[in-house]
């Protein structure tokens, strides 16, 4: 069976403030409060999540651009 791909987010700055948009991608990658770490697919869905919020999070495993 083929092992899937996937990127470790981080969230580095709050979502407290930012744009209700912004928040709802940081919630649909996962992540609820500062410094927790998940894995998420490398699906082109998320990938468009974590570029528009990408100024907030720290990405690893993964070639982003």
């Amino acid at each position: 069976m083929a092992k899937k791909k996937t990127v470790k987010v981080t969230l580095v700055r709050s979502i407290h403030g930012r744009l209700k948009k912004h928040q709802a991608c940081v919630r649909g990658l996962g992540l609820r409060r500062m410094h927790q770490t998940v894995e998420v697919l490398d699906t082109p869905e998320n990938r468009g999540m974590i570029r528009k919020v990408s100024y907030m999070l720290r990405c690893e495993d993964g070639q982003l651009d």
